[in-house]
């Protein structure tokens, strides 16, 4: 008698099945298939320090660290960045971690190093800035530079009207100075604003300055000023009103040659954080 040969048992496609289905997710994709976004901890890289993004994101950083202090005294400048991560969020923008270096915007002596988050969002806003710096320079001498530079303007006995600050051969006049440095931290507000991750912005020049005298204590400043915009070498002109007292919020208002309008009146009490960098992780930085 011919025997039969077993039929295989039902249960053998559904066990060819699975083990397919667990082979899949380590195959290859078909070519030209679209790859899902990573995570935003997938997407995490490191910077070169040195380069020209790590860069403007730490001015950005310090644009508007230098406008919330809302001091001449305090003001900084990028020194060199250390350390830079670049982390991106799928559908949200790009966030900076940095570590750098600063130096005092006049005599260029270092005066610490910081901590900052910069946080571009693919929709148009502002950078949002968390930043921490540990100070070289004394709180006091800061006050002190600042009550110096409030009593020479407040000791003119007319109101100031220059041009050309500095002067073509880069000089600034000594009374001049203080005039220059509160043209610096209010430009930094602005240089905040438009930073983008592909432009930042210094300021090159005070083309001229009116002060307007008041009857309360603040100072009070009408400047156009030329920023000059990195990386395309473009020089723009601005309009802004500053007022100054020391020890308060620094307010401006401004608009520049490509905008038709004033924008809101800002204060050093905008938003932000300038110091609070505990919730990020460490090694993000």
């Amino acid at each position: 008698m011919q025997r039969r040969r077993a039929s295989p048992p039902s249960s053998l496609p559904l066990l060819l099945a699975l083990c397919l289905g667990a082979l899949l997710p380590w195959l290859p994709p078909p070519a030209g298939a679209q790859q899902p976004p990573e995570g935003p901890a997938a997407a995490a890289r490191e910077l070169p320090a040195g380069g020209r993004l790590a860069a403007a994101a730490a001015r950005a950083a310090l644009h508007y660290l230098n406008y919330r202090a809302g001091s001449p005294g305090a003001l900084r400048a990028l020194r060199r960045v250390r350390r830079a991560t670049l982390k991106s969020i799928p559908g949200v923008g790009h966030k900076y971690y940095l570590q750098f270096t600063t130096e005092d915007y006049r005599s260029r002596q270092n005066v610490g190093n910081c901590l900052a988050t910069v946080f571009y969002r693919k929709r148009k806003s502002l950078p949002a800035v968390t930043i921490n710096c540990r100070d070289t320079k004394d709180e006091k001498q800061i006050q002190e530079e600042d009550n110096s530079f409030y009593q020479k303007i407040k000791q003119q006995t007319k109101p100031i009207i220059a041009n050309d600050i500095p002067d073509s051969y880069g000089n600034i006049e000594p009374a001049l100075e203080p005039v220059w440095a509160l043209a610096v931290v209010g430009s930094s507000y602005i240089m905040w604003e438009k930073s983008t991750e592909n432009l930042g912005y210094s300021m090159a020049q005070v083309k001229s300055v009116k002060q307007w005298i008041r009857k309360d204590d603040s100072i009070e400043f009408d400047y156009t000023v030329l920023l000059h915009e990195i990386p395309t070498q473009e020089m723009i002109s601005c309009h802004m009103r500053v007022i100054w007292l020391p020890g308060h919020p620094l307010k401006v208002k401004y608009f520049c040659a490509s905008e038709n309008q004033w924008f809101e009146e800002a204060s050093g009490m905008g938003s932000g954080s300038a110091a609070g960098i505990s919730h990020e992780k460490e090694e993000n930085f």
